[in-house]
């Protein structure tokens, strides 16, 4: 077996998941990082020299790209497309996101996921399956004819990728029986709630019963209001270890109810997440989306009666949203695509920082926090 080249990059400027720090040197050798240490400038040509070094970032909520959408084509090279296209933007890890389907198209995107953990493939890390136990009074752009109540045969066998991967369930609590939670979370799943109707008790109820995530935040899930807190009212409550998903594009949350959630919150369990479709890394202003046409426009991306379609969202763009339109900190931005999404996945000990022993999953920025390169996993994939 040939032996593995040990690579160095050289970063004016390091955030190493938790802290800033100046004139770096990261040396991995493989998947893994082998020192970080200040160094000397170096000479022209000895080395890549970087502006900003970051760890990469971390996509729970995906559902597509360059074109390709999860659910149109759940295969594995459905998932090498979206791993590809999303690097462009710093994305180093993924839970591709299927939307609520047929039985049969989540069997086919299970198999895909299988398939992918088994051959290691870079960038994939488990699965995410949005629905299909939503609630048809919150179904957004779900296909109403689409949402179920759970049949657990069916649903057992979808839940292998939880054996060698991540698996996340988005589901509406008052649409599942009693004790499905408890009974998703003892076969390895990761509970989100959203697309829900839900009161603040029947709320809080899942998150005793071991939900822990909270799927796009405000969108689709009943509001805060004064006599009835909601869904929203529950996550952002901080007895309990929650984490909410921020689509942080301008058109899904007000700048302003950001914020507020932000300081209820507290950084730390804030997710940036995409949500994207296929429209990111495409050039098309209109396709198909799970039967309806959908119209990209602006930012966003939506069905003909302007019903927001997913995102039109990038990683990239949604740490700088989160400088500029939330005014946040770069280091508060920086965490919530990778260090915190790492945390909520349970990887944080191999995702989220740029440090010895963990993994060389990394993007390269400007001053401007644009993309300049992305390394997933050692490999450089973009740039």
């Amino acid at each position: 077996m040939m032996d593995q080249e040990v690579l160095s990059v050289f970063a004016k400027r390091l955030f190493d998941g938790e802290q800033w720090l100046t004139n770096q040197q990261v040396t991995w050798k493989g998947q893994m990082i082998e020192s970080v240490k200040s160094a000397a400038m170096p000479l022209n040509g000895e080395m890549e020299i970087l502006d900003v070094l970051a760890p990469g970032f971390i996509d729970v909520h995906v559902n597509g790209g360059g074109g390709a959408l999860f659910n149109h084509t759940p295969t594995i090279e459905t998932l090498a497309r979206m791993v590809a296209v999303h690097a462009q933007f710093g994305t180093v890890a993924m839970m591709p996101t299927l939307i609520s389907d047929d039985y049969e198209i989540m069997s086919q995107a299970h198999h895909a996921v299988c398939q992918a953990l088994e051959q290691t493939m870079a960038g994939i890390l488990g699965m995410h399956y949005e629905g299909p136990y939503l609630n048809p009074i919150r179904k957004g752009v779900h296909n109403e004819s689409k949402l179920r109540k759970p049949t657990e045969g069916k649903l057992a066998t979808l839940l292998e990728v939880s054996r060698s991967g991540k698996l996340m369930v988005t589901l509406a609590p008052e649409q599942v029986p009693e004790g499905f939670i408890e009974w998703l979370v003892s076969q390895g799943v990761i509970v989100c709630i959203g697309h829900s109707a839900a009161s603040y008790d029947q709320a809080r109820r899942a998150v005793e019963s071991g939900a822990r995530g909270f799927t796009h935040l405000f969108n689709a899930m009943t509001p805060l209001v004064s006599r009835e807190p909601g869904v929203v009212g529950a996550a952002l409550q901080t007895d309990k270890p929650t984490w909410c998903g921020l689509i942080a594009d301008g058109h899904h949350v007000h700048p302003a109810s950001m914020r507020v959630a932000i300081a209820a919150k507290g950084c730390e369990h804030m997710l940036l997440v995409t949500d994207a479709i296929q429209s990111v890394g495409s050039d098309e202003k209109e396709m198909p989306f799970l039967g309806k046409k959908v119209l990209r426009s602006e930012g966003k991306v939506t069905t003909e009666d302007g019903t927001l379609a997913g995102s039109d969202l990038d990683m990239a763009t949604a740490v700088r949203n989160t400088i500029n339109l939330i005014g946040r900190t770069s280091t508060e931005a920086l965490q919530m695509a990778s260090l915190r999404p790492a945390e909520f996945l349970g990887i944080d000990q191999e995702f989220g920082r740029i440090k010895a022993g963990y993994r060389a999953s990394m993007v390269a920025l400007n001053t401007d926090f644009l993309v300049t390169a992305t390394w997933i996993d050692g490999q450089k994939v973009w740039g």
